[in-house]
């Protein structure tokens, strides 16, 4: 049995299944086929989502920061919020700025000074800077171990 979100997303998704069919008919295949993905995104925000809720989106996406070192749940929930905040981040620069302002001390100016071009380009670099910071912290917690040890034999 699937859970309940799943049946309210699979709602949605034939609700808007439902409004393609139907766009699609009015316009004609061709015509709707030759849509850009920035236009057929405008029309299914405008269709789907109250301008309340983008607010909130771009409220929760301005506030965005990584939690407990979770780089890759920071990242999966930006993509998200950049997709529906479509004004908020009108090019590939904004969305590259805010992405880095999101994240934790230690990574972030690394990746600042790095000064990537694209979104893919900063989350990438964030992900390996974050893989070599916990690295970092786990051999040094297992050198402090290792030291604890020794100086326990040592004692005895």
């Amino acid at each position: 049995m699937l859970p309940f979100r799943c049946y309210l997303i699979l709602g949605v998704l034939h609700a808007a299944l439902t409004w393609w069919i139907g766009h699609e008919r009015t316009l004609g295949h061709d015509a709707a086929c030759a849509m850009t993905w920035e236009t057929l995104k405008k029309k299914l925000t405008d269709k789907y989502c109250s301008k309340g809720e983008i607010k909130k989106l771009e409220i929760e996406l301005w506030n965005l920061r990584v939690r407990v070192n979770d780089v890759a749940a920071y990242t999966q929930r930006f993509q998200e919020l950049a997709l529906m905040c479509t004004k908020f981040l009108a090019d590939e620069t904004e969305k590259v700025d805010k992405y880095i302002s999101g994240l934790t001390d230690n990574i972030h100016g690394n990746v600042m000074s790095a000064r990537p071009i694209t979104l893919d380009d900063a989350i990438e670099l964030a992900n390996d800077l974050m893989d070599q910071t916990l690295r970092t912290y786990a051999n040094r917690q297992n050198d402090n171990k290792n030291k604890a040890d020794d100086s326990s034999i040592n004692n005895h």
